[in-house]
């Protein structure tokens, strides 16, 4: 798929463990893994609002497109 998750750099920079985020946004350890693997198919508006608030980004710091 050619959009990519950038979640991972994202919490390595802010120092946050996945664990912490998803308590942080009401989100199950498990959903959050899917997403920042890049396994997620579809994500909610509402989450990605909770995981700019909780990280201080925006949306464009989170997704990227890369072209095949």
């Amino acid at each position: 798929m050619p959009i990519n998750v950038k979640l991972d750099d994202l919490l390595h920079e802010r120092r946050m463990t996945l664990t912490e985020l998803a308590e942080r946004v009401d989100l199950t350890l498990a959903n959050l893994s899917i997403l920042k693997t890049g396994k997620a198919k579809a994500m909610r508006f509402s989450t990605l609002e909770a995981i700019c608030r909780e990280l201080e980004c925006q949306p464009g710091d989170l997704l990227g497109y890369e072209s095949n």
